[in-house]
């Protein structure tokens, strides 16, 4: 990642693809929740291979003066590779992710931030949809799915792995290695978080339904999230991320116990 810029105590980076219907008040509403509270966000806004106005709307934030800085993937390969792409650009000691489409209230991602800001050591906040306004089926579906991850990773953590938004110290996301740049990128971060031994703050909050535009999430991203898991459980990517040395040097800054066996 880039070296630190003085000014800013939080980076989030939020992927927008398709999303000229909405961000033009989430993002407004989400630096002006932070300005209120007397926190310094920088938001960085990945068109994520966007083919309608959300270029040229944050593009318009940015000559505004707002803090925002505006990057462009010409071809969308996935929701994680907008965050990947946008994590270098990350300047201030705490990072997150965040999603465009305003379903979690800016003044909760304060809350969130706000906890955080008074804990020590190596520490994951995320939110747990607690009131989600989703169909049945969706409903059945996630709490399938969560149940499966608490099963393979016991004392992960979280009852919501894909709750966002998600912040931590820049040296913890450092250390993650992440590499999906597809859907499986969230449970990613929670099951590294676990063999780093990161202590995980999850805050309720109320999950409102997109007030416009389509979600991105379809039928084939439950078949990605099983793939993923099990190459994460029973396959090789962790043991290859293990030894890859990303944790050496965690310790010494953040506390962190790196390398968990189970």
């Amino acid at each position: 990642m880039t070296e630190r810029e003085e000014g800013f105590d939080l980076s989030l980076v939020m992927p927008c693809y398709d999303e000229e219907e909405v961000i033009g008040w989430t993002i407004p509403e989400l630096l002006a929740a932070f300005e209120t509270a007397g926190y310094r966000l920088e938001l960085v806004a990945v068109d994520n291979g966007s083919s309608d106005r959300t270029g040229e709307i944050i593009a318009g934030f940015v000559e505004e003066g707002r803090p925002i800085r505006h990057h462009r993937i010409d071809v969308n390969v996935g929701y994680g590779n907008g965050i990947l792409e946008g994590l270098p650009l990350a300047s201030a000691p705490w990072v997150g992710t965040i999603c465009a489409d305003g379903q979690v209230d800016a003044e909760d991602v304060v809350k969130l931030f706000e906890a955080l800001s008074q804990t020590r050591g190596p520490v994951l906040g995320k939110v747990r949809r607690r009131f989600r306004m989703d169909g049945l089926r969706r409903k059945i579906t996630s709490i399938a799915y969560n149940s499966l991850v608490i099963a393979l990773w016991p004392g992960i953590g979280s009852i919501d792995i894909n709750g966002v938004p998600k912040i931590t110290r820049r040296e913890v996301i450092e250390a993650m290695d992440l590499g999906s740049r597809q859907w499986f990128l969230d449970p990613e971060i929670m099951i590294k978080a676990r063999y780093l031994g990161v202590r995980v703050l999850e805050m309720n909050v109320f999950s409102r339904m997109r007030g416009s535009g389509l979600s991105h999430v379809q039928a084939t991203t439950c078949l990605e999230f099983l793939k993923g898991l099990f190459r994460h459980r029973f396959g090789g990517a962790l043991n290859e991320w293990r030894r890859s040395g990303c944790t050496v040097g965690l310790d010494a800054k953040s506390g962190v116990a790196a390398g968990r066996d189970s």
